[in-house]
């Protein structure tokens, strides 16, 4: 039975892969979180002042929310 043998393996390594990939995206979207949570700290701390102050905070969420977003395994072309 080495076909049944080989098939298993490649599940589990198919299996492995998806869990992986989904792991990575939580992880990202968590990161913009923690962003996302230092941004209100700033706002909150600066006033008035918090568009100059926390531009570069500000920025980088954008980007994260842009590029970080929770992504299944499933990759369907459109």
């Amino acid at each position: 039975m080495p076909v049944d043998e080989a098939r298993l393996a490649e599940y589990k390594a198919r299996l492995a892969e998806r869990e992986r990939i989904i792991r990575e995206s939580w992880v990202r979207t968590m990161e913009a979180k923690l962003v996302r949570e230092k941004l209100d700290r700033c706002y909150e701390t600066e006033g008035v002042n918090h568009m100059e102050s926390c531009k570069d905070l500000r920025e980088r969420y954008i980007d994260m929310l842009r590029d970080n977003r929770v992504q299944g395994y499933k990759h369907i072309d459109v």
